[in-house]
């Protein structure tokens, strides 16, 4: 594995117990140029892995906790007038940093989730019939509960689609829970990551991860994954090509991370999940056969032929 990947990893593993996956998958998106959705129950460190990475990384940090009564403007800024001289004065709202967390962001409603979808996908924001563009690199880290859950509104597909990623963090294993609160016990439940990437070095890992190879049977073999949800009777929307793109890039960011040059189909494999089963919409026949996307997206794999390890 790249030594400053490890390191990142390391300081994160010093608050989040037994999620080495998660952490690299978070890490893999952030290397992608892509935004991140954590998705699972309250309690079980959503929040805690989104803090931990903004923690390691050199940049500015803005949160944003999203409630009912939360406004567009609360998110994008607002102008106010000064009252000495009469001008307009413009309040940078919290997209104006490179990493963003949007804390439950399925408890607001429709009209201010859609304020996200500008800054996501062009890099700017528009208050006010004025442009400005946002620092780079940046990513938002949006958390949010299920949708069964109460006081929940359910993320458009246009929105899910600007995720690059969706994960769940899941319970943690018996002896990593046991870690926990003997790390509680000891007064030690609140450590903190330390920083071990500047700005600098993480803008040089992205561009660096984005020139790992990939051949032509790597191109066709992601391209005949994602043409494959589009033809699948149990859904009646399939991949994007943007989702494409992004199986494409998190494919390269997954094989930069564990110290590879060059794609292989495993790296395709272990980041089609979360990069694609959240964008893919289930049939009504599926549903209520109790089909879940990720299954309908394993068997598109598995009839996928895997093509054979070609490093040119």
């Amino acid at each position: 594995m790249n030594q400053k990947v490890q390191a990142v990893i390391r300081e994160m593993e010093k608050t989040i117990f037994g999620k080495t996956r998660q952490c690299e998958l978070a890490l893999t998106t952030l290397l992608s140029g892509g935004h991140l959705l954590l998705e699972d129950v309250p309690g079980v460190g959503k929040t805690t892995l989104a803090l931990t990475l903004s923690r390691t990384l050199d940049l500015s940090f803005g949160r944003i906790q999203f409630t009912p009564d939360t406004l567009p403007g609360d998110i994008t800024g607002y102008s106010t007038v000064n009252m000495h001289t009469g001008e307009l004065v413009f309040h940078e709202g919290p997209v104006m940093n490179h990493i963003i967390l949007a804390d439950e962001i399925n408890r607001t409603s429709p009209k201010t989730q859609a304020s996200l979808l500008e800054v996501m996908e062009e890099r700017q924001v528009t208050v006010e019939g004025k442009t400005r563009k946002v620092p780079e690199p940046m990513m938002v880290i949006a958390t949010e509960n299920p949708i069964e859950f109460s006081g929940t509104y359910q993320l458009p597909e246009a929105q899910l689609d600007r995720f690059l990623m969706r994960i769940s963090m899941g319970y943690p294993e018996k002896d990593d829970e046991s870690a926990m609160i003997s790390r509680s016990l000891r007064g030690e439940d609140r450590a903190r990551a330390e920083k071990v990437l500047s700005r600098e070095e993480l803008l040089e890992m992205q561009q660096e991860a984005m020139k790992v190879k990939v051949s032509e049977p790597i191109r066709n073999y992601i391209l005949d994954i994602v043409r494959n949800t589009r033809e699948s009777r149990s859904l009646t929307l399939g991949a994007s090509p943007r989702a494409t793109l992004a199986l494409l890039k998190a494919s390269q960011a997954w094989a930069y991370i564990h110290g590879k040059e060059y794609v292989i189909p495993e790296d395709v494999q272990a980041v089609a999940e979360p990069v694609l089963a959240h964008r893919l919409v289930l049939s009504l026949d599926a549903s209520l056969q109790n089909a879940t996307a990720a299954g309908v997206l394993k068997e598109c794999l598995r009839t996928v032929p895997v093509p054979p390890v070609d490093t040119k």
